[in-house]
């Protein structure tokens, strides 16, 4: 092939791989893509009905997928890259590794629209719809999603482990992290909220049960007979993979949570600082006893959260868990 000729074909396919994205938008696969949402939805209830765990799981993603690579494209399914010979992706970061699970559901989800129409949905908006199908499956709030995202072409381990907030964190260092992203001290709290279901493991509390702040003493703001409860999950010394809930009914997205943080029973230390925090507290207090006012609260977050966007280009992968082949390596191939 004359090499003019290969650098035409080779700039052809560089522009249809990567392009620019178009501004988040409803409905954008109404006509490319009409049953996209449908599909979505019905891959998540199937496997919230195999394991109710999986809903909270598939929420969480959202949430660490868009607080890394802000500076690339935020929500743009980074998280879901394994790693290569190249690049350490996100998924052994500090705050991923042994915590983050259900991506074989994204798989599912996936592969079922590349069924119905190849090419088409990004990974990036599959985690936005699956999260926002999960909170509803699990008796939450329903909102439109803005869609349009591309998949990143890269991830950084290093990026997760400097951003991603620690359980031990507080609700100074909460505060501090959202407001980087344009995220206001109401966006913290209702967000938060997300820990409305699922569950965490004994190795994220230890610390607060038995040395809290390298005192060698438990976490006072713990209500004394949730700490017995907490003694009896997470001995010291125990297999800190054992998981407790993070709140009185895990499996029902509710108040619940925020009521128990009123009482001195949230599972995290970022939990329960969120009520200890003079900036915070009043709307722990608010959404405790309001859950309407703690649903609308929420939606609005997780559409600001799935908002972070820098525009930069991507593409739309075929695998989730691997970039598309490259122009040239498809040109080379052919």
């Amino acid at each position: 092939m004359a090499p003019a000729l290969l650098i035409f074909l080779l700039s052809i396919a560089i522009a249809m791989a990567i392009a620019a994205p178009s501004p988040l938008r409803t409905g954008f696969y109404s006509e490319t893509c009409p049953k996209a949402e449908f599909i979505v939805r019905d891959v998540i209830k199937n496997a919230m009905i195999r394991e109710p765990r999986s809903g909270a799981s598939v929420m969480r993603l959202q949430f660490h997928d868009c607080l890394v690579n802000v500076t690339s494209l935020g929500c743009d399914a980074s998280l879901l890259l394994d790693d290569t010979p190249n690049m350490l992706g996100e998924k052994l970061a500090l705050s991923n590794i042994n915590s983050l699970r259900s991506y074989e559901v994204i798989d599912q989800v996936k592969e079922a629209l590349e069924n119905f129409c190849p090419g088409i949905v990004s990974c990036a908006d599959i985690v936005i719809m699956a999260a926002r199908d999960a909170v509803a499956l699990s008796g939450g709030p329903i909102w439109e999603v803005k869609l349009g995202r591309q998949d990143s072409l890269t991830a950084s381990q290093e990026d997760s482990n400097n951003i991603m907030p620690s359980p031990r964190a507080n609700a100074t260092t909460l505060i501090d992290l959202f407001s980087k992203y344009n995220l206001s001290v109401k966006d913290v709290v209702s967000l938060s909220g997300s820990h409305s279901i699922g569950k965490g493991r004994c190795f994220s509390i230890v610390f607060r049960l038995y040395n809290q702040s390298g005192s060698g003493r438990p976490d006072p703001a713990i209500e004394p007979k949730y700490r017995e409860k907490l003694d009896k999950l997470c001995p010291l010394g125990g297999d800190g993979n054992v998981t407790g809930d993070l709140d009185a009914t895990p499996e029902f997205f509710d108040n619940q949570y925020f009521k128990d943080l009123v009482k001195g029973r949230g599972f995290l230390n970022s939990d329960q600082t969120l009520f200890n925090n003079n900036q915070t507290r009043e709307f722990v207090w608010k959404y405790s006893i309001d859950q309407g006012e703690f649903f609308k609260a929420f939606v609005e977050g997780m559409i600001k959260l799935g908002d972070l966007q820098s525009g930069r280009p991507g593409e739309i992968r075929r695998n989730c868990r691997v970039v598309n082949s490259s122009p040239v390596q498809i040109l080379m191939e052919s």
